[in-house]
């Protein structure tokens, strides 16, 4: 903890993994900074172009005091690539644009590009408190290459935090890695970040305008992000959030922060609950009607906002500049494609009168300039058309509390899609009353996650999906299916984190054949039956002949069928003996077969392993590799081979 230090430079810092949502952790933590007068800067990439953007900021008001006639900004991604690369063309051309004060030009671009090259950060790259979140911990190397990358970035008295999801389930390993004590759990008590602040961060409404501030587009990118609930009254033993919500509370407001995001950010089309077990709540009726009374009842429709209008008011405003002149230059260069001819031509004016060009980012200035002379237009030809609007509890519900008010509640909401969890075929027959209950209250787009590689069977995974792609056919609704594979928050056999562990009924082999049929179908499982039965099989025996099938031939399925090597793969497969077919599974199972150990095995096992071995290109232009396995895969020539 710190003592407050008014108008401190924040940095807060998302590592550069993909991922579906914001971090909220931040968008709350940018509130909470901007509301003590913090000047505060959100990044999620690179961070070496991070200091390079900082110091071609600080050389374009340099060269503004040198030379304040040029349009400094319209040269900065030349000054940009000068300090990443060091070409010399972009060194002559800055050089002849600042004529005569070329040598002093030169010697700041010399000075910050030896910055750059040497690692040795100016204090222009430096913060007084930079926050880092953190997910999973599959995603652990890069953010720990993040953390210790940050420390370079904190000022001598500056303060690292280290906080989310990572950072409460394996905060000692991240302590031992990066030196920096993480904050545990959530930050729902006072003092935490200031000691003498008394406000509570968690409850704080979180800012929307840092994700203008990046170029990464996260896939769920229009929705209200919040919480109506904290915490899940089930322990599940692979489930961190005990760990990081430990109390559960039955009831958060959500009203006045959404007025509070429509008023200065915009309003949203969907609205998305990160609640971990709403149905658990004792107000779940309240929190129905909240949720209805916010603009979300079954069948609302959304009309997006002129966020043109908006970005020029908050910058009028001083509501993050930086963010609100790239928000309104991404707009008005998008605009131009919905123009032509001279209406075209005169827009085009009208942004050069104002020295605005798709070149660079315009000024404050600038934008507010173009706005009065563009803005009769913008409205009119702007998108104003209605979209249905949806709710997303996107952790799931639990199909054990759903009783029939609840999903009579639910209804009233318009849920795309209800997601309910079905981790085990335990909970088969409470997940299949759950799921005939949304079809009774005309709930008809459906998801779940199957959690696979845990304590289940392989065969559970393909009994729980035929049962939805069965319930799909039979009530005409439309489930989509995510199987997701289990790894533990910490796996002291893999201190890597490279997501190795295998479940005590699954083998290498198996899970990677999991992962090359949703490789196909793009991790998720529809409700048609021919495509899940082309996927997964007609039935259990053809299941796990693709689980033993080579990983080539199942990312090639169709041209492994027509080449023939699919038929004679499962020739041999099942011609094996029993003692034949243990030591075949033995290797197999381990998927790392190493063709120049291929010849210690019997013939049979031979040509068998032969099949892993077969290439994606031999496959695809059905090479003399191909010919050979099919032959020698023959059972005649295969007996004199014996």
């Amino acid at each position: 903890m710190q003592a407050v230090d008014e108008k401190r430079r924040i940095l807060l810092v998302e590592p550069n993994y993909k991922n579906k949502y914001p971090p909220v952790g931040l968008m709350k933590l940018a509130t909470y900074f901007k509301g003590k007068g913090d000047y505060v800067r959100f990044f999620k990439g690179n961070l070496n172009e991070l200091i390079a953007d900082l110091y071609s900021e600080k050389l374009i008001y340099t060269f503004k005091d040198i030379e304040p006639d040029i349009q400094w900004e319209q040269y900065k991604e030349q000054i940009c690539t000068y300090i990443r690369k060091g070409f010399s063309a972009d060194y002559s051309k800055l050089l002849n644009y600042g004529k005569p004060f070329g040598p002093s030009i030169g010697n700041w671009l010399k000075y910050y590009r030896k910055k750059f090259r040497t690692g040795n950060i100016d204090d222009v790259a430096k913060f007084d408190c930079i926050c880092v979140s953190t997910l999973f911990t599959f995603y652990y190397k890069i953010t720990i290459d993040t953390i210790n990358f940050c420390k370079k970035l904190v000022k001598r008295k500056g303060v690292l935090y280290v906080g989310g999801v990572m950072a409460s389930v394996v905060p000692d390993e991240i302590e031992r890695d990066t030196k920096i004590k993480p904050i545990k759990g959530l930050l729902d008590k006072p003092g935490i970040i200031d000691s003498e602040d008394l406000t509570i961060i968690d409850d704080l409404c979180p800012d929307y305008s840092i994700l203008e501030e990046i170029d990464y587009v996260y896939p769920e990118n229009n929705g209200y992000y919040a919480h109506m609930t904290r915490g899940c009254v089930r322990k599940c033993q692979f489930c961190a959030v005990p760990i990081i919500e430990p109390v559960f509370k039955h009831y958060l407001p959500l009203k006045e922060k959404l007025d509070r995001v429509n008023t200065i950010y915009g309003e949203r089309k969907n609205l998305l609950l990160f609640d971990n077990n709403t149905l658990a709540s004792k107000q779940f009726p309240q929190i129905i009607e909240e949720i209805k009374e916010c603009g979300f009842i079954k069948g609302a429709t959304y009309r997006e906002p002129n966020f043109l209008e908006l970005a020029v008011d908050n910058l009028k405003n001083n509501v993050n500049e930086y963010a609100y002149r790239r928000l309104a230059n991404k707009i008005l260069n998008l605009f131009v494609k919905k123009l032509a001819g001279q209406t075209k031509e005169q827009y085009l004016k009208d942004l050069e009168s104002c020295g605005i060009t798709e070149n660079y980012l315009p000024s404050k200035e600038q934008i507010q300039k173009v706005y009065p002379l563009i803005k009769d237009l913008y409205e009119k030809r702007r998108s104003k058309h209605p979209k249905k609007r949806f709710v997303d509890f996107n952790q799931g519900v639990d199909a054990r509390l759903l009783t029939e008010k609840k999903m009579e509640l639910l209804s009233q909401t318009p849920v795309r899609p209800l997601r309910i969890a079905f981790d085990s075929m335990k909970d088969a027959k409470v997940y299949e009353q759950a799921i005939r209950l949304a079809k009774k209250y005309n709930i008809e787009h459906l998801s779940n996650y199957l959690l696979f590689n845990y304590k289940d069977r392989p065969v559970e995974l393909y009994r729980r999906l035929k049962l939805n792609v069965e319930l799909c056919e039979e009530l005409d609704l439309k489930i989509y299916s995510f199987p997701m594979r289990y790894s533990p928050i910490w796996d002291e056999n893999d201190l890597h984190h490279n997501r190795k562990f295998v479940g005590k009924f699954w083998n290498k082999k198996f899970i990677r054949s999991i992962q090359c049929v949703l490789n196909a179908t793009k991790g998720k499982v529809g409700r048609k039956k021919e495509f899940f039965e082309a996927a997964f099989g007609m039935d259990e025996k053809q299941y796990f002949e693709i689980l033993w099938m080579p990983e080539n031939y199942i990312l090639n399925r169709n041209k492994a069928l027509q080449t023939g090597l699919i038929a004679a793969w499962k020739e041999l497969y099942y011609s094996m003996t029993p003692t034949e077919l243990d030591d075949f599974s033995t290797i197999v199972q381990s998927n790392e077969i190493d063709g120049n150990k291929c010849n210690s095995f019997s013939a049979k096992i031979k040509i068998a392993l032969g099949h892993y071995l077969i290439s994606r290109d031999d496959i695809i232009k059905k090479s003399e590799n191909v010919e050979r396995i099919i032959c020698e895969s023959n059972p005649t020539n295969l007996k004199h081979a014996i």
